[in-house]
């Protein structure tokens, strides 16, 4: 076919709002693919934009992200190939639940902090009857579009902050943003579409887990690019609390503790790659781990911990590195991506050695790359 590798193109990414996203940046990144990649893993996949990227190049993608609510995002766009949200289906999830009583966590928690009691009492209702639907991909992309309209709603699209219903009642906000006072549902519905639409079948079979990708990586094989994206330790890192309620709306958490302003659940999980004292051994970890992926894209940012001359010698230890740089035009959120700040991508390639003897001989290797555009 002509332009085969641009034949899924015609399905369009839904566009997140999530801090980290790299769905601005794709076309940067295509750049940097190589050539002969045929299956790929987004090992910190968040918003899945990445993942979606691969899919459509048509490649077999294996997407992670230790954070449930994302994994549901790749059951529902990645690893799902033609299950789709009918009228039927919309009728199940906004009926009134038979087993309401169990599903009073959003209302007891949240209300007054993010939502009006009747706008919470809704999302329990919601959430109730989630697991009513008969497919595991309708139920994947019920929490998808529903976790996606609480964003829409809420003032800086995350819950890192108290000051969702102030905003609500800031006619000059209302004006920028009038998804502030609109229903759940309403935004809900006017979203499934787009999410619908993008839902293909690329002839691979895709897969999403929902593991640290520590634990993830001994457990696959046959992966020809790595991408690697984990959180900016010491910039916009903590995605657990940027958001938390779309992972506790995701579990439903009966064991945890609800803290502070924001009511951000505890404990945490842990990463390993969000706080100083970890991140350095985390790194040497799953480097050691993806030794038999050939390629790998490592994006990074200019204000994260370790600094870009410390990572790239951390990584020089495994794999021959070039480094491209992107700078921030405008803020996106978040102290990494302030104006003025760079994206990082580091692009790994093999350490070609060949035998002299006894001796082994390390000589640099460059992969030719897709410079074509986006």
């Amino acid at each position: 076919m002509l332009f085969e590798e641009y034949q899924y193109f015609n399905y369009q990414f839904p566009e997140p709002q999530y801090l980290g996203a790299k769905y601005t940046l794709l076309p940067w990144i295509k750049q940097f693919i190589p050539r002969n990649t045929k299956t790929a893993l987004d090992a910190f996949a968040g918003s899945q934009s990445v993942s979606y990227l691969f899919k459509q190049l048509g490649y077999q993608v294996v997407t992670n992200d230790f954070l449930n609510f994302n994994n549901q995002i790749g059951k529902a766009l990645i690893e799902n190939s033609n299950t789709t949200l009918e009228k039927e289906d919309l009728q199940l999830l906004f009926q009134p639940a038979s087993d309401k009583g169990d599903f009073k966590l959003i209302e007891e928690v949240f209300t007054n902090v993010f939502f009006q009691r009747e706008e919470s009492a809704f999302l329990d209702n919601f959430r109730a009857n989630i697991p009513l639907l008969d497919n595991s991909f309708k139920q994947s992309l019920a929490y998808t579009v529903i976790n996606r309209s609480m964003t829409r709603k809420i003032t800086m699209g995350h819950f890192g902050h108290t000051q969702a219903l102030v905003y609500a009642n800031d006619p000059e906000r209302i004006k920028r943003n009038r998804s502030l006072i609109r229903p759940i549902k309403e935004i809900f519905e006017e979203l499934l579409p787009k999410y619908n639409n993008s839902i293909f079948d690329n002839k691979q079979e895709n897969k999403s887990y929902n593991l640290n990708i520590l634990d993830l990586l001994p457990t696959i094989e046959n992966v020809d690019l790595a991408y690697f994206d984990p959180p900016y330790c010491d910039s916009h890192a903590d995605y657990q609390g940027f958001y938390h309620l779309l992972e506790t709306y995701t579990e439903y958490w009966k064991d945890k503790k609800f803290i502070n302003g924001i009511k951000r659940y505890e404990p945490q999980r842990f990463s390993g790659f969000d706080k100083k004292r970890d991140v350095i051994s985390s790194f040497e970890k799953l480097f050691e781990l993806s030794e038999n992926i050939p390629n790998w894209l490592i994006s990074y940012n200019n204000r994260s911990y370790p600094g870009i001359e410390e990572f790239e010698k951390l990584i020089s230890k495994y794999r021959n590195v070039k480094i491209e740089t992107k700078t921030y035009q405008n803020g996106r959120g978040g102290k990494g991506s302030v104006a003025g700040s760079q994206e990082i991508l580091f692009v790994c390639s093999p350490k070609k050695k060949h035998s002299v003897g006894a001796s082994i001989v390390s000589l640099d290797h460059k992969e030719q790359f897709v410079n074509e555009g986006f």
